[in-house]
């Protein structure tokens, strides 16, 4: 999968960001050109989503499915969802959320989404505290203009974030992608975390404590994006909570 959003309507920490970026032969790319390496590297089953120069969604199928490492996207009323992975307990949280036992993983998560944020407000770690399983999302919410992701615990699925050469956010199960998108200043998205757009990045597990920046530096020596951990003893005065005062709507689809 893969997911870019201008700099106006996600804000990542600025430590993701790499001077080393700007100053290797390879320099990170503009939010088309990732695009365009993305459908490169999966030409078949692939469909994608402009919203303006807003946002980029855009999927690849499997061939053939995999139950346990599932790649879904699904959109209802202008919300949309990418899903890595699967839910052990997913027919549980269709029962609690009133969906269909057929739903799934990407539908739960945009009806849990959809939910918790016209109940709001509401902290956004009860968006995901209940998900059993491996599993990645990225939801947008293309009404709100807001960007809502979320990595699992247990490690079982990769994701990667990192910053376009326009300062747009970049993010993707596929390594090779992201680090010719985004140079130097890309990092493993931390697990067990959450980003929001408005509120930034949390760990879903400790909501109470802040996130830690940690220098990491490459194999050639180089700073590059850095990776974030739990920060045990400073703590934050409020949990996050979901939401957004943004409006703009365009959008357009494609698919190959």
């Amino acid at each position: 999968m893969l997911a870019i959003f201008h700099k106006a309507f996600a804000h990542p920490p600025e430590e993701l960001n790499s001077p080393s970026s700007y100053n290797d032969s390879k320099q990170p790319k503009l939010p088309e050109e990732t695009l365009n390496d993305f459908l490169s590297h999966h030409p078949r089953n692939t469909s994608f989503m402009t919203f303006g120069d807003a946002a980029v969604l855009a999927y690849a199928g499997q061939d053939p499915p995999c139950p346990l490492h599932q790649r879904l996207f699904c959109g209802f009323e202008d919300i949309y969802c990418l899903f890595l992975g699967s839910l052990n307990n997913l027919f549980s949280l269709n029962k609690q959320y009133g969906l269909s036992k057929g739903s799934n993983e990407a539908m739960f998560v945009i009806e849990a989404y959809r939910t918790l944020r016209d109940r709001g407000p509401y902290p956004a770690d009860q968006v995901i505290k209940d998900l059993d399983g491996s599993f990645a999302f990225v939801v947008y919410d293309s009404k709100a203009g807001t960007v809502f992701a979320a990595l699992g615990s247990d490690g079982g699925v990769k994701l990667y974030w990192g910053v376009a050469a326009d300062g747009s956010v970049v993010i993707s199960d596929d390594l090779e992608v992201i680090k010719a998108g985004c140079a130097k200043s890309f990092a493993p998205f931390p697990t067990g975390c959450i980003f929001h757009s408005e509120e930034g990045l949390m760990s879903f597990e400790h909501p109470m404590n802040k996130m830690k920046a940690m220098p990491r530096v490459d194999s050639e020596g180089a700073m590059c994006g850095a990776n974030f951990k739990v920060d045990k003893y400073t703590r934050v005065n409020s949990i996050p909570r979901v939401g957004s005062e943004t409006n703009w709507t365009h959008w357009d689809s494609h698919q190959t």
